[in-house]
């Protein structure tokens, strides 16, 4: 359960990329010090951006972000637990879809937004310029989970209100507060871009097997680098090392 907890806690629930990318793909780095010994290591980077339905490692997400573009900040709402995934089925409590149900399609937990199929959906013109009119799409706009959507219970397909708690097995669930049955969170949030559920991936010739990953081979000693190296190649150490004394 930790070893799940800690892959978890690597991934982003919207994405499933690894959060190292993600960092990486949206950086802009201003200025830095040398990575000389005489340099103490300072970096002058970006640290405030403005999210959107486009994501960091677009790049659409950086066009909104341009170094030296400043937008207003907009303050949100902290969740402690992040309640929705994708293929959820939640039901909309505004606008005009209100009482319509639908699967949850988009995750943009830095909003505190998803995005549902089919539903709060608007026109939007594209590709306009000067010599050409554009053409007109639909767009799906994003609801705000702690306001506009709730999750359906799985027993009778009726919104409801949930709360965590663990199972006899120290496993976090979700359980509707109206039946008791815990909503299951759906398979479709573990989709990557390399396979649609972990049992369905096919190891390739340049894989390294699952049975390699998993080997335990670090073996805890007190002995230094230095030392291992020695006693890989049978070299004995006969200097004695003089005193040094601190106080």
């Amino acid at each position: 359960m930790r070893i799940t907890q800690y892959l978890a806690s690597k991934l982003k629930n919207f994405s499933n990329l690894p959060k190292e990318y993600i960092e990486r793909s949206k950086k802009q780095v201003y200025w830095q010090t040398p990575r000389e010994t005489n340099y103490l290591p300072r970096t002058v980077e970006r640290k405030r951006f403005r999210y959107t339905t486009n994501r960091p490692w677009t790049g659409q997400f950086r066009q909104q972000n341009m170094p030296a573009t400043m937008r207003r900040k907009v303050l949100i709402e902290p969740v402690e637990d992040w309640s929705f995934f994708r293929g959820d089925r939640i039901e909309v409590l505004v606008g005009k879809d209100k009482g319509k149900q639908g699967i949850v399609t988009q995750v943009i937990a830095e909003r505190n937004w998803v995005i549902v199929e089919g539903l709060n959906w608007h026109y939007r013109r594209v590709g306009a310029d000067k010599d050409f009119p554009g053409i007109i799409i639909k767009s799906e706009a994003p609801l705000h989970v702690l306001n506009d959507i709730r999750l359906v219970d799985p027993s009778d397909l009726q919104g409801t209100e949930f709360e965590w708690r663990f199972t006899e097995e120290g496993e976090k669930v979700r359980v509707s507060m109206r039946s008791g049955r815990i909503i299951p969170i759906p398979e479709t949030n573990n989709q990557t871009h390399d396979y649609k559920t972990p049992n369905a991936y096919i190891e390739r010739e340049k894989d390294t097997p699952a049975a390699v990953v998993g080997e335990i081979t670090f073996q805890p000693k007190l002995s230094t680098f230095e030392m291992d190296i020695m006693d890989e190649m049978g070299i004995k150490e006969e200097r004695t090392p003089a005193k040094s004394y601190w106080y």
